[in-house]
């Protein structure tokens, strides 16, 4: 050891240390353009993905408000009845659908929807529901549900 070392303890030799010199930093931009388009075209699925969803969440709106209300009805054919109208007016165009009545609402109904049981089961009494009123029927609530989560959108 050396005379100038003598008398210094532990740390009084640890501070004649040089602190130990700090590696350059990282470079965040990657090193091939190759990555540089494969981000672009992520970010771009990205926004496209979101406004694809948002435009169908907007579009189904009418659908998600009518089946908040349908448990309202009380399994009631007058208000399933005018709840179904409603509907339909929002997803089809109002001179196909405003005019029709009696067994051509129920076909118009029908034809819309993959199921069946408009014309042909529960739902035979919405045709005369707002005028005559009816009896409460559970089924033709779950009809409704289904006319309503599953009908196509659109001209008929």
């Amino acid at each position: 050891m050396n005379d100038e070392f003598k008398g210094l303890d532990l740390v009084g030799l640890l501070d004649l240390l040089e602190p130990v010199p700090e590696p350059p930093a990282v470079s965040m931009i990657p090193q091939t353009p190759g990555w540089i388009v494969v981000g672009v075209l992520l970010a771009l699925l990205i926004w496209w993905g979101l406004r694809r969803y948002l435009h169908h969440r907007r579009a189904n709106a009418y659908r998600r408000a009518a089946l908040m209300e349908l448990p309202e009805t009380q399994d009631d054919p007058v208000r399933i009845a005018a709840l179904l109208r409603r509907t339909a007016l929002v997803a089809f165009p109002r001179a196909s659908v405003a005019g029709l009545h009696g067994a051509g609402w129920l076909q118009f109904l029908e034809n819309s929807f993959s199921g069946s049981g408009f014309v042909d089961g529960p739902g035979q009494v919405i045709a005369d529901a707002p005028y005559r009123g009816g009896q409460a029927d559970p089924e033709l609530t779950v009809l409704a549900r289904d006319w309503i989560r599953h009908h196509a959108r659109g001209p008929v």
